[in-house]
Parts: C-alpha cells; structure tokens; sequence
C-alpha cells in the first residue's frame, strides 16, 4: 500500500464524482421540467395530470419509486463489495459493471415513448429510472467506499474530500448549462419542437460523464493502493452495527433534512427563473456558475478554519445559514431590485454554506467508518457510504414529492405560491438540520482515532 496518494491518483479518483455528480444533477434538476413543464416554457406536459388523495401526482410517485428502488439496493450492493474477494478488488469491480449503463440510462430517461402527453411515457419513465438508479448505484457506492481505505488520515481525509467536492460542483455546474446548451442547439438548428434541443444536450452531457466515470476505473489500481480484508459478517449484522452508531444516526438524520431541502430547490430552479422571476431557463446556467465559482473561492479559507474550529460547528453554521437563503425564494420577484440582482444575489450568499457542505460532510462519514472499523476490526466502509446514500436518496426523494405536491397550489406566473412555498419549506428543513447537528460528537471521534492509530 503506498504510504501517501500521488496527486495524479486523486485527480483520477476525483473525476468519478464529477461524473456522478453530472448525471445526478441532470435528473434532479431536469425531470420535472422536462415532462411537467410551466405553460409559459413552450414545451408541453409529457405525463397525464392524475393525481391521487387529493396531493400525489403520477411524476411525484414515478420519481419517488425510482428514488426508493435506488435506496434499497443500495445497503445490498454495499454488503457485496464489503465482501468481495476479486482478484482487482473490492471496489474497482463493481465500477466497472455500472459505468456504462448509468450514463446510458440517464439519457434514456429524457427519451419518452411519444413526445405528446401518454400513459405509455409513463411506462417508459418507469423503466429508464429503474435501469438509471440501479446502474448508480453499482458504481458510486463502492467509489464512495474506496475514500477512507485511499485517505487514512483526518487531513487525507480533507484534502480528498476537498476533492471530490470540488469534482461535485464542477459536475453541477456541467449539468447546469443543459438549458443552455439546448439554447444554442435551439438557434443553430431548425429543430421542429423545443424539446429536441433539450434532449441532444442532456445526451451531450451524459456522454461527457460517462467519460469522466471511466477514469477512476483506469487510474486506480485498488490493489496497489489499498490494504483492505474482506468483511465476513452477514448483511443484517454489518447493517445493524451500523445503525447502532449513535454518531452516523445523528449524522443521518442532518443529513436526510438537508437533502429534503436541497431536491425542493433544485427541482424548482427553472422555475424560479422562469416564472417567479420572467427570465429564461438558460440564466439557470450563469447563475449556478456564479455561485460555485464564488464557493470556490471560500475552500482555502473553509481548509484553514478546520485546523481551530470543529467541522460540526462550522456544518450547522452551514446548515442555518443555507436555510435562511432558502427563505429569500418565497420574496423572490417581490423584491425591490431588478430581477436578475435578485437571482445573482441568491447566488453570491448561498456560495458561502455551498464551501462548507461541500467539503465536510464526507470527511466526517469517512472518520467515522475509520473509527468503527478501528473498534471492531471489520472494514465495512460500503455499508457506511451506503447507508448515507439511502438517506441521502430518502432526502431527495421527500423533496421531489415535496416540490411536486406544491405545485399543485401554483406553478404558472400569476399562480405561483407553490412556488414560494418552496422556500418556506426549504428553511424549515436546514434550520432543523443544522440545530440538530451540534449535538455530534465530534472531539470523542477524533480522540478515539489518534488513541487508536497510535497503538497500530
């Protein structure tokens, strides 16, 4: 096992996320534009209008299936690799098979049946989710596994986390310019409906990931890089150990709500731009480049602050901070300022929480995967990355109903307060999270690592 990751490594590892985070944000943002779309977006609904107990529509339930399907395997693919005995590794493997089919799938989300409203679009939605979510997961839970067995200590940890989350945001503001891509098609070719220009460019955009999902798989020998055993333990007992930490389920739980958040806003960033504030969808490109670009610049100084302040302190601030942001949406368009300040400074304010939980959350999972497999001698480093990624999935899925639900109090300009509500619920969720947070234990992690390391 090398004693220290060349940098060469890390920027190969790191490309995955980027990849991931691209086909990801492609859905999450995408989905409910693309087949339930606001009249005012000159392209039509794709899913009939049912709606069941008053509240549920049939895209809230399609999106919130695949979510859970996706949530479900995801402890299962996790125990697999935890076990493997490949000869390339416990990780690598299973990269390989999911790969293809995931950037695959994610493209043929955005390829329905008949581009008119159909009941066999949803037949079709269905299938391509499921093919999307499993193939994900194949790949991302054993890559999510690989980052504490890379990253051995607190600061590897940070740096890599550091990393990838640099990777993710790079990924997001990739998925972000679809809009804009489908603009530029939309002026270069004559396309005979709108919705042809947006499917060309998420096809554009899930080839580009797929490429950057492949690197990871050529740039790491597992073998080389990791000391790792096999764990023998069964699947209900590895995820029952893992539930038991009191530390993961306090983590689980800030988690969960942040994410809540995080899928209402972004299922409602078009939204927001076309229909609280007049503009078109492709500013949604700018705007999210301006606030990660922005976030970028606050990394160094988040990096610095963890060598004085605890990383559970500086998350909760995150957390309340992005949740107070999130209250803007509701005033959006009522404010007095033009409308494309109003969005810009949305943009500027929400890349400050944007730096802190885009690095730490994953250093803070990887200490504690390292302690408890310091305690008991079993590495399951999977079952905890996944465990995180159902709730993670659980979080989304929540959201995507949330959002979907309230548009049916409004959607359209001049019937908007779904909308707006948006925020509200955006604000509760984080403040929650961010409180609860502060009751992690943190400095008993942390000692409880050295003590044990030092032993080694």
């Amino acid at each position: 096992m090398a004693d220290k990751l060349p940098v060469s490594k890390i920027l190969g590892y790191s490309s995955g996320m980027c990849g991931w985070s691209i086909l990801n944000n492609i859905i999450s943002t995408m989905l409910i534009y693309f087949y339930l779309p606001p009249v005012n977006s000159r392209m039509e609904s794709l899913i009939p209008p049912f709606v069941y107990f008053g509240i549920f529509s049939i895209l809230a339930l399609i999106a919130a299936g695949g979510r859970l399907f996706d949530a479900i395997t995801d402890p299962i693919i996790a125990w697999m690799s935890d076990r493997s005995k490949h000869r390339k590794g416990r990780r690598i493997p299973f990269m390989s098979v999911g790969w293809i089919p995931a950037f695959v799938g994610c493209a043929a989300v955005f390829l329905p049946f008949q581009l008119a409203e159909s009941k066999l679009n949803i037949i079709t939605l269905i299938i391509s989710l499921t093919i999307f979510y499993l193939a994900i997961t194949i790949y991302f839970i054993p890559y999510n596994a690989l980052m504490p067995e890379l990253a051995r200590t607190s600061r590897e940890k940070i740096t890599l986390s550091t990393w990838m989350s640099l990777s993710y945001v790079l990924g997001l503001i990739i998925a972000a310019q679809t809009p804009l891509i489908a603009h530029w098609l939309e002026r270069m070719y004559d396309f005979e409906r709108r919705i042809h220009s947006f499917q060309i460019a998420i096809g554009i955009l899930s080839l580009i990931a797929g490429a950057l999902l492949l690197i990871p798989i050529m740039s790491i020998n597992e073998k080389e890089l990791v000391k790792s055993q096999p764990a023998q333990v069964s699947f209900f007992s590895s995820l029952g150990r893992t539930l038991k930490n009191y530390n993961f389920r306090l983590f689980l739980f800030a988690d969960c709500s942040y994410f809540i958040a995080i899928a209402i806003i972004a299922s409602g960033m078009l939204y927001y731009l076309k229909v609280l504030l007049g503009l078109e969808e492709a500013m949604g490109s700018t705007v999210f480049g301006v606030m990660i670009i922005v976030s970028l610049l606050f990394y160094p100084l988040v990096l610095y602050i963890t060598k004085f302040v605890r990383k559970k302190f500086l998350i909760s601030f995150g957390l309340i901070f992005m949740g107070l942001i999130f209250l803007a949406v509701y005033f959006l368009g009522r404010l007095p300022m033009p409308p494309k300040t109003q969005i810009y400074l949305f943009a500027l304010l929400a890349s400050i929480p944007v730096a802190i939980l885009g690095i730490l959350p994953y250093a803070v999972i990887a200490e504690i995967a390292q302690l408890d497999g310091l305690i008991t001698g079993v590495q399951k480093e999977g079952m905890y990355f996944a465990v995180r990624n159902f709730f993670y999935k659980i979080g989304m899925t929540i959201g995507i109903m949330c959002f979907t639900i309230l548009t049916l109090w409004g959607k359209d300009p001049g019937n908007d307060l779904g909308i707006r509500l948006n925020g509200i619920v955006g604000f509760i969720m984080c403040t929650v999270s961010g409180l609860t947070f502060l009751l992690f234990r943190e400095k008993e992690i942390v000692h409880k690592i050295h003590r044990l390391t030092k032993k080694e």
